[in-house]
């Protein structure tokens, strides 16, 4: 027999709503006065694309030459030819011809297949491509929730998404963490997981209405969120484990997309369990009473 949670979200649910503007308040604050880390496709700078002679040659040698020049937080990618492509701040004629001999002298002999400046055209493309999607999601998840459940499901839905998507914003932002091409994945991955969530949420809210009609508003709330508490839980702990071990483990290109991740995982936690339920009942005050 499985075991019922007993936690009344309903009545604390002030508790919550003040929590997440707090942080919402925070961020948005940061945001004005900070605004964000924006990384190398976002701005402009140079990039290298240069194949050492010495196929041993690895990614961590190739940043620690970078750091000499405060350059330890260039992009670096390997691409399958062997290349190594370098997204580093705009650097002048003389700082590249310093950072070409310090690859020479400490790496050996190497390719210069391209080194040339480049503007925030791509950052601003994917931005715009980013926007476009999503909206063209949340246009459709309103339809579909809309057509599954019922409107008032949808727009708690998608308060809670812009809720997510600006807590990681407010985030990233506060603690200056880089920006970079990843962290828009990073926020459309966690739209995806924390509407699942949500949805889980409002199927067992909307089958509990109709197995046990007699339970309104307080009560209605707080046994459909037990009831899948215990899953939230498990899924958002062995997300972290994941992403935990990434952050540590991983390396410095990877390590600031797993930390988006990891703040979307507990946002979307969050806002699911905490947030959305409450929320939709703010929308349907005739089930409140009973």
């Amino acid at each position: 027999m499985k075991t019922e949670l007993n936690f009344n979200f309903h009545q604390k649910r002030k508790f919550f709503y003040v929590a997440s503007a707090v942080l919402l308040v925070v961020g948005l604050v940061s945001l004005i006065f900070q605004g964000l880390n924006q990384g190398i496709e976002f701005q402009s700078g140079t990039l290298m694309d240069l194949k050492f002679d010495d196929s041993a040659v690895s990614m961590e040698q190739v940043r620690q030459v970078l750091a000499e020049y405060g350059l330890e937080n260039s992009s670096i990618t390997l691409d399958s030819e062997g290349t190594y492509v370098i997204k580093s701040l705009e650097l002048s004629e003389e700082t590249q011809t310093s950072v070409m001999a310090s690859f020479l002298s400490q790496l050996g002999g190497y390719d210069m297949k391209r080194i040339e400046s480049v503007g925030p055209i791509v950052g601003k493309e994917l931005t715009q491509n980013a926007i476009i999607a999503l909206s063209i999601a949340s246009a459709l998840m309103l339809v579909y929730i809309s057509i599954r459940f019922q409107w008032k499901f949808a727009v708690a839905a998608i308060l809670c998404l812009v809720h997510d998507s600006l807590i990681m914003l407010g985030f990233f932002s506060l603690f200056q963490f880089e920006v970079e091409s990843s962290f828009i994945a990073a926020v459309l991955t966690t739209i995806g997981y924390s509407i699942n969530n949500t949805i889980v949420v409002f199927d067992r809210i909307r089958e509990n209405m109709k197995l046990n009609p007699k339970w309104k508003g307080e009560e209605l709330i707080n046994r459909s969120i037990n009831q899948t508490l215990i899953r939230s839980i498990n899924l958002a702990m062995t997300v972290a484990l994941v992403l935990g071990a990434l952050i540590i483990l991983g390396g410095k290109t990877t390590r600031v997309f797993a930390i988006a991740l990891m703040v979307g995982n507990i946002s979307g936690f969050y806002s699911s369990a905490f947030i959305s339920g409450n929320l939709w009942l703010e929308f349907k005050p005739d089930v409140k009473t009973g």
